[in-house]
């Protein structure tokens, strides 16, 4: 491919022609520190002229449409080749006429750029176009992001297709060194990441046109501006912050309500009953309302009531389907409401699986405006009749061959699907709140994932294996902006012969400096089938968790204004350390703690303290410079965690369920590590620091006790505290 001529330039957009078609090619200064490229008929770049469904495929995947970003372009110097640079701020971008390629740069410095001889190219796919763009990567080059992974966090060498339920993929990809890349599409995305060719990123895009993002910047920033484009998650609220209880495959209404009520009586503190298997209600064969699984309970209110006994909060499965063989499949067939085979014009039948209990069934045609706005009606009514969050996964395998009645068919329509059934459902549970607070569980993939703050993590074993496959999981949806990964502690569909003592404690204590867990509600699994000792550092570390939920609300609170995840690795946290890379098990629980679990048998474990910070001990209260490896030992009722210098850490009082927590005093204490020079990360945080003459003065620690690091003194001055050095 190669430009044939420029054709007109403003302030934030810059078009040219492609030569022998009637594509455009246009530049966009996106926002400060983004570049978007497109190509395509010059309709498709205005939003004014786009169909109402184009228009709404658009909004799926960015809630920023227009640039705000300012551009300047000129022509390339004889010597530097036949081309025009185009400036934003500090970031650059050359492109080349023939073949059409570009290279970026931030001042002088070279960042990201096509193959020499590659470019972008584009084939007749058949059904459609395929958009090739060839990026030249370094030797050394560290590529990240990508969702879902269980090997290493540094994707180079894989290959990956986005609509494969099975390879768990998300849009971004972004490089420590400085650059980020996001292809705007619904369609399929096939990333070879230096798998063919050692030090090539080929992107293989399958849509009408092309529309790519470059990002530059270190990740922090990257992720900011990828999810400011994209969307963020919205509020949690507080009742999910407590400890989970999960239902057991096969386990009775009853048997889930002793257990829980076993746990209630031990002081075991947990918040929320999470109802597995079968969806727990569906439509009537007959009519459009739900009626409920019999085994289960005669309707919602009833299920609720019968767990007000223990004060939690009640998470039911459900599916977007109508069973085969019923009244309402036909009426809803003849309808069109219904996702249709191509050659047969009739519903497409799936076979049954674990959500339909074996039934066959009709997915619902979400892309169908009033179908969509029936299943999110009736879904708001078992919000109000008690249930506090769905549970629903709707990836599913959507053969080619069956299109909706909005157009999408193959890849786009496997796409599409899972994005409209969660909006529908937070739509249902959480959209008419002000401002929209709650949550949608699910497994779910898919392009701007991170608009919803919940994620199911994997099912795991019941060994050490699995706690480092949910948090390797875990880590690698945060490198894609995906805020909170909801852990299990081992599961019950598993054998659990391996489950000791010691793996228990092990696991509980790092899923407590985690975004959220839960328990599983079979007698091997829960604390009470171990000795008192066991059981007593449980409630050591259910009292931590608890304690730690202003904070942990306060990170997720920050992922709504930053795009940060709970839980980053070190990858993303510390770009500018290649020493810290290596360490892929430990991970910063938000902005001012490092967490090193222990990821197998045994009382030691190194710990690598990366450069640029000291880091204090919270166990001893030692400070460490950054830049050092630690071989630390430590027993069951402690775990090797590190405060960064100039940041502080907020608890609350301990409370045995959220229900407990006075909106009042959400905070009891305060600890500084090194002098505060950060305004801490808290619930509701209304604590600012500000720094003057060697000192930090801190507003908002009204009431609260300070717990200083050594050298320090605290004073309090009326409503604000000052922090000095002792002399």
């Amino acid at each position: 491919m190669m430009l044939s001529r420029f054709l007109n330039a403003k302030s934030t957009t810059v078009d040219f022609e492609l030569e022998n078609t009637e594509h455009v090619f246009r530049v966009e200064a996106h926002a400060p520190g983004v570049f978007r490229m497109r190509c395509g008929p010059a309709a498709s770049m205005n939003a004014d002229k786009l169909t109402s469904r184009a228009r709404q495929h658009a909004e799926m995947l960015l809630v920023r449409q227009e640039p705000v970003g300012e551009l300047s372009v000129s022509s390339l110097m004889p010597e530097e080749g036949d081309g025009w640079r185009i400036e934003q701020g500090d970031m650059v971008l050359d492109i080349m006429r023939s073949p059409l390629s570009w290279s970026l740069y931030k001042g002088d410095d070279y960042v990201l750029g096509t193959a020499d001889d590659a470019g972008l190219r584009v084939h007749d796919a058949g059904q459609g176009l395929r958009w090739d763009a060839c990026l030249e990567l370094a030797d050394e080059e560290v590529l990240c992001g990508l969702g879902e992974t269980l090997g290493s966090l540094d994707r180079r060498g894989e290959r990956i297709t986005s609509d494969h339920a099975a390879e768990r993929a998300l849009p971004l990809l972004w490089s420590p060194t400085g650059w980020g890349v996001y292809v705007n599409t619904l369609g399929r995305i096939v990333y070879d990441l230096g798998g063919t060719t050692p030090n090539h990123c080929q992107v293989s895009i399958e849509d009408r046109g092309f529309d790519i993002f470059l990002f530059v910047g270190d990740p922090a920033e990257i992720l900011n501006q990828y999810t400011a484009l994209t969307g963020r998650a919205g509020q949690p609220g507080l009742w999910p912050m407590g400890v989970w209880l999960d239902q057991a495959p096969g386990q009775s209404t009853e048997s889930l309500h002793s257990l829980a009520q076993s746990l209630r009586s031990g002081g075991f503190s947990f918040d929320v009953v999470r109802l597995t298997g079968t969806a727990a209600y569906a439509f009537q064969d007959d009519k459009p309302a739900f009626e409920w699984d019999p085994q289960r309970a005669a309707d919602a209110r009833s299920l609720s009531s019968v767990f007000e006994s223990v004060n939690v909060q009640l998470v039911a499965p459900t599916f977007p389907g109508v069973f085969t063989g019923t009244v309402l499949f036909e009426e809803w067939e003849d309808r069109g409401w219904l996702l249709i085979n191509d050659d047969s014009g009739e519903a497409h039948v799936f076979p049954g699986d674990e959500l339909s209990g074996g039934r066959s069934y009709g997915l619902l045609d979400l892309t169908n405006k009033d179908v969509y706005k029936l299943w999110s009606e009736r879904q708001r009514q078992m919000f109000d009749e008690g249930i506090a969050a769905p549970m629903c996964n709707a990836q599913y395998d959507i053969p080619d061959g069956i299109t909706a009645r909005g157009g999408e068919c193959g890849s786009v329509l496997r796409v599409v699907y899972p994005m409209l059934a969660r909006n529908a459902l937070f739509d249902a549970f959480a959209g008419h709140k002000t401002p929209q607070e709650g949550i949608v569980l699910s497994s779910d993939l898919f392009p701007a994932v991170q608009r919803y703050a919940w994620q199911m993590g994997p099912d795991v074993g019941n060994d050490w294996s699995g706690l480092t496959h949910s948090l390797r999981t875990a880590l690698a949806l945060g490198a894609s902006a995906v805020p909170v990964q909801m852990h299990t502690l081992g599961n019950a569909a598993q054998p659990v012969r391996e489950m000791t003592p010691e793996l228990y404690i092990r696991w509980l204590s790092c899923l407590v400096f985690s975004g959220n867990f839960s328990f599983q509600a079979v007698p091997a699994l829960l604390p009470t089938a171990f000795d008192q000792k066991t059981q007593a550092l449980v409630q050591h570390w259910l009292q931590w968790r608890y304690r730690l939920i202003p904070y942990t609300l306060g990170i997720i609170e920050d992922a709504v204004r930053t795009g940060l995840p709970v839980q980053r690795s070190m990858l993303l946290a510390f770009p500018d350390d290649p020493a810290a890379h290596g360490w892929d098990t430990q991970y910063m629980f938000g902005p001012a703690l490092l967490v090193a679990p222990f990821t197998q048998p045994g009382g030691k474990v190194k710990v690598y303290l990366p450069e640029g910070s000291g880091w204090w001990d919270l166990n001893t209260g030692w400070r460490y410079e950054g830049g050092t490896v630690l071989e630390v030992e430590f027993g069951l009722d402690a775990l090797p965690v590190f405060g960064r210098e100039g940041h502080m850490l907020c608890l609350g009082p301990y409370a045995p369920r959220t229900s407990e927590f006075n909106s009042a005093r959400l905070l009891d204490e305060v600890w500084l590590f090194g002098m505060p020079e950060h305004s801490p990360a808290a619930m509701r945080n209304k604590i600012r620091v500000m720094q003057m003459q060697g000192s930090s003065y801190i507003k908002g620690l009204e009431g609260l006790k300070i717990l200083p690091s050594e050298g320090l003194e605290v004073k309090r001055r009326g409503a604000e505290v000052r922090i000095s050095r002792m002399r």
